[in-house]
């Protein structure tokens, strides 16, 4: 069995179009474009590459693109001054301030300053809560992006088996409650969990967000199984020459690729999906605080 590539980049960018397809709408009720402001605290070279690619994606789409960035010795104190700004402007209509933060910035009150209206990355409490209650609200933009690439691949996903090996508030938690709101039955595994490769071995859907190189091997997997790989890991490639690193995700991909049914590729699966995720939020959070309708099934 040879598994089917989930075309992250070619799902996200049908997404992308249908934002701006949408954001166009919004423009001629609100009199303005949709509007996303990005925080980026610090010189991550990783973060500086991601914003920088949302700001492409954004204008791209139509919409107004806003980044803030400062040095990395900025105060916390001056990061929620700016957080408090943006909730203010009513021309801004999503808040995402960049991961990682500073060590000496505590990312949960930055997150929690975010006003939940505004909140396109679903992070803070009211957000979760709403995810938990089940009630509609923004819902976080990587793990959306999971729920929708497993229902392209594999149709509706209700009765099936997911094992969700990690526990982050971040993916591993919204994951799990989205698949459950989607009616399939959902594990959260994660370091303590007993004989996990046969835990995983029952799965209908494999979702690895542990952060670990390649974690998951290919007789983990249960033929025929779908495989959503949200880690994204760098690792050396002596084989590309002196110095020289490589993506890959927390599966075994060239292991997994002769079990799955289906599987997303790092890079390329679920990566181009956050994004996509966070303009339709962007989207989403301008027409709900404007009470304006979206066209049905955005």
């Amino acid at each position: 069995m040879s598994a089917e590539l989930i075309d992250g980049k070619a799902v996200a960018a049908e997404i992308d179009a249908r934002a701006a397809e949408a954001a166009a709408g919004l423009a001629k009720s609100l009199g303005r474009v949709p509007c996303l402001a990005v925080v980026l605290v610090g010189d991550d070279p990783a973060s500086d590459v991601y914003v920088r690619n949302k700001g492409l994606r954004t204008e791209a789409a139509g919409m107004r693109s806003i980044e803030i960035r400062k040095p990395a010795e900025t105060s916390e104190a001056e990061v929620l001054e700016i957080v408090a700004g943006l909730n203010a402007d009513d021309g801004v209509d999503g808040i995402l301030v960049q991961m990682p933060l500073p060590d000496h910035i505590d990312a949960n009150r930055v997150i929690g300053a975010i006003h939940p209206d505004k909140d396109v990355d679903g992070l803070t409490e009211a957000s979760a809560g709403r995810l938990v209650l089940g009630k509609p609200g923004l819902r976080p933009c990587t793990p959306s992006g999971c729920v929708l690439l497993a229902e392209r691949a594999m149709g509706d996903v209700t009765g099936k088996s997911v094992v969700v090996i990690g526990r982050s508030i971040l993916v591993g938690k919204p994951t799990a409650l989205l698949f459950l709101e989607k009616n399939a039955t959902v594990t959260i595994a994660h370091s303590r969990t007993k004989d996990l490769p046969a835990l995983v071995r029952t799965a209908d859907i494999v979702v690895p967000a542990v952060g670990r190189p390649e974690m998951v091997k290919g007789d983990w997997i249960k033929p025929g199984a779908c495989v959503l790989d949200v880690g994204i890991n760098r690792i050396p490639a002596p084989e590309r020459g002196e110095g020289k690193t490589r993506l890959v995700g927390d599966a075994a991909f060239d292991e997994i690729v002769k079990h799955a049914g289906w599987i997303t590729p790092v890079p390329g699966g679920i990566g181009p999906m956050t994004i996509a995720m966070l303009l339709r939020n962007t989207v989403i959070a301008a027409a709900l605080r404007h009470s304006v309708k979206l066209p049905d099934g955005f």
